[in-house]
């Protein structure tokens, strides 16, 4: 089984919390967004929306995010020979669409400097025209890619954009809250694929300096992402890269990566 992901991508984060925890091995392959390495024609043409992860298994290739996970589930059972290992029910699954729901991708954005935030858009756009001539079979699909990049920067522009964006999460966390004054975990009284979905949210609010705001706020859920840190699947997934001063190292790395490369004009 491989799965293509990058510590920044947010699906990929709860994927791989959906591995650990489930204890499947696997190969692991990064595919850097940030430095377009997800328009290499390889694994664009396993994938041509380029998003991460990827999860393959032989033949078998998936993109949902949720899909991956509840195919990661039955591995974990037919593994363990169904002893003890329940599939996720209707309550939790409920969670792990609800959670989903929220795009990060517009709310992320429009917290990042704008003087990075373009950029590293301007490398993106480079690579996929880069990628392009190389690969005019691809063309029709890296053009997509290029006109979605044109159109996030539009949206970034847009107030109503961003307000419904935040909107959206503050209803999330505030819902959250609520079934956290009633159960230990989101679904219940036991760790479930809810709370691996939910996860990388919250770190990601870390991430980018809310945590006063959309954390610490809610008494519950300040609680809840305290325990959950303690977790071997955050601490190996989430924790080695972003936790105190790694943030720093995982941020600096890409940042010169894409410096140099734009300096060196190679795309």
């Amino acid at each position: 089984m491989q799965l293509y992901h990058h510590p920044y991508s947010l699906d990929s984060q709860k994927v791989r919390l959906a591995l650990e925890e489930k204890g499947i091995d696997y190969t692991s392959y990064h595919v850097n967004p940030i430095t377009g390495k997800n328009m290499d024609s390889s694994f664009f043409r396993m994938n041509p929306s380029g998003k991460l992860p990827v999860f393959k298994n032989g033949a078998h290739i998936i993109f949902s995010t949720i899909e991956i996970i509840q195919y990661i589930e039955r591995i974990a059972i037919v593994s363990s020979g169904g002893d003890n290992i329940p599939f996720s029910g209707r309550e939790v699954v409920d969670w792990m669409q609800k959670i989903q729901d929220w795009n990060p991708k517009f709310f992320t954005l429009s917290h990042i400097p704008e003087k990075y935030r373009f950029y590293v858009s301007k490398f993106i756009r480079r690579v996929v025209i880069s990628r392009m001539a190389e690969h005019p079979d691809l063309a029709g699909a890296y053009h997509q890619k290029l006109r979605e990049a044109y159109e996030t920067e539009d949206k970034l522009k847009n107030q109503d954009v961003l307000r419904r964006s935040k909107e959206h999460l503050i209803r999330l966390l505030d819902e959250v809250e609520t079934q956290l004054n009633e159960t230990e975990y989101i679904a219940g009284e036991e760790f479930s694929m809810a709370d691996v979905m939910l996860i990388p949210v919250l770190a990601r609010l870390v991430l980018l300096n809310l945590e006063d705001e959309y954390i610490s706020s809610r008494p519950n859920i300040a609680k809840y992402w305290i325990w959950v840190q303690q977790r071997p699947s955050y601490k190996k997934v989430i924790g080695k890269y972003f936790d105190g001063w790694r943030r720093y190292k995982t941020l600096i790395k890409t940042w010169c990566f894409v410096r140099i490369r734009s300096m060196l004009k190679r795309y």
